[in-house]
């Protein structure tokens, strides 16, 4: 986006790329369907150190821009709960309209080219790469953050940045899923598998209302890499198990309805049958028929179900995450064009700066949003 937009504006642009293809990491997003933006996004959606920083891009470059832009191209689309909006046919076809924007921009594109040194000239920098040296007025650093090693992630955006005095803030893995401490994998052994509705919410008090998902590992799903965000080590989320349905109200019902059944039985038609036989069978509740039932059993049932408790022992980490947490200091930035307030024409955009987006096509928009703006100003 910030070599097609500098192109544009009749800019010689070369973008060096270590991989073997571009976008390597746009193919493989939302399971190969790419959650290219948000209809929602908004400043509030997003993590950074500074909330005022990420307003001026997100407002001058928005998602309806970026979705004018793909239906310029023709590209089929679906819109999908929560804003969120995919590919017809897959993650290429947003690749294809990066890399043809490129072409019609007059923008160079060297794969398979690793920088091996970066250098501050009298006017510009050189850099040197595998295969080739450049020399430029405007280096734009882009190079993402830590996450998903496997498709080639460095930190070399923030050794760039180290290099030239600028603060980088601690980074840690984000939108990623929870891995469990051994009594609790042993409790949940055989849920693997299992989803279910529910409201998530960390120890600061943020809450997300979507979907937990059972794993061999520990707990995934969109609510939990939402979470995974705003957890630090030690800490223990809460999780409303049946968000719409306060269990006082249901086993009131029950007794009027279907006393001598089994209070198992009758959480099996709302819950997951596996899970409620895992909270019967690890003692957790009780498996008597409704009308045996006291009110103060009630009253710690509603306390285990809609606050059950988990202390995660950790995340899986850069392996599976989705985003870097941290990274560039935007403070060091100017939130409209991206340079560096310390080092002429030297930018940084996307996830290697200090911004991070919540789940949902909002880490996309804040890329293009960057690109755009640094690619009108460097």
């Amino acid at each position: 986006m910030c070599a097609a937009t500098a192109g544009y504006r009749g800019k010689s642009v070369v973008v060096v790329d270590m991989g073997k293809k571009p976008g390597r990491k746009i193919l493989i997003s939302g399971g190969g369907r790419c959650n290219f933006t948000n209809e929602n996004a908004s400043p509030e959606n997003y993590l950074c150190q500074n909330p005022h920083f990420v307003k001026s891009a997100l407002s001058r470059y928005t998602a309806r821009d970026f979705i004018e832009l793909v239906e310029r191209h023709a590209m089929p689309f679906h819109h999908k709960t929560l804003g969120q909006l995919f590919c017809d046919n897959g993650a290429q076809d947003i690749v294809d309209v990066l890399m043809t924007e490129c072409e019609w921009a007059g923008v160079e594109v060297a794969l398979r080219s690793e920088v091996l040194s970066v250098a501050k000239q009298e006017s510009g920098y050189l850099i040197k790469t595998t295969d080739e040296s450049y020399e430029c007025e405007s280096l734009v650093v882009a190079s993402g953050g830590l996450t998903m090693p496997k498709l080639g992630a460095t930190p070399i955006g923030y050794k760039i940045a180290e290099q030239f005095d600028l603060d980088v803030l601690p980074t840690m893995a984000a939108l990623v899923p929870f891995t469990l401490h051994d009594h609790d994998k042993q409790r949940f052994d055989g849920l693997s598998g299992i989803s279910l509705p529910t409201v998530v919410t960390a120890e600061d008090g943020t809450q997300f209302r979507e979907n937990i998902l059972f794993t061999h590992r520990g707990l995934s799903g969109p609510a939990i890499l939402q979470i995974s965000s705003f957890w630090r080590a030690g800490q223990a989320v809460t999780i409303d198990l049946l968000p719409d349905s306060p269990i006082d109200g249901l086993v009131k019902e029950w007794r009027e309805t279907s006393p001598q059944k089994s209070l198992k039985n009758l959480l099996a038609t709302i819950m997951p049958k596996r899970l409620v036989e895992s909270m019967v069978s690890n003692k957790e509740i009780s498996d008597k028929a409704i009308n045996q039932i006291s009110n103060d059993e009630v009253t710690y049932l509603g306390q285990y179900l809609h606050q059950w408790q988990i202390k995660p022992n950790g995340t899986e980490g850069y392996r599976t995450a989705e985003v870097t947490l941290g990274g560039v200091n935007t403070d060091e930035l100017s939130s409209k064009t991206f340079e560096s307030k310390k080092v002429p024409g030297l930018f940084f955009i996307g996830e290697v700066i200090d911004v991070t987006g919540w789940l949902g096509g909002y880490n996309f928009q804040f890329a293009w949003s960057s690109g755009v703006a640094c690619g009108q100003a460097c």
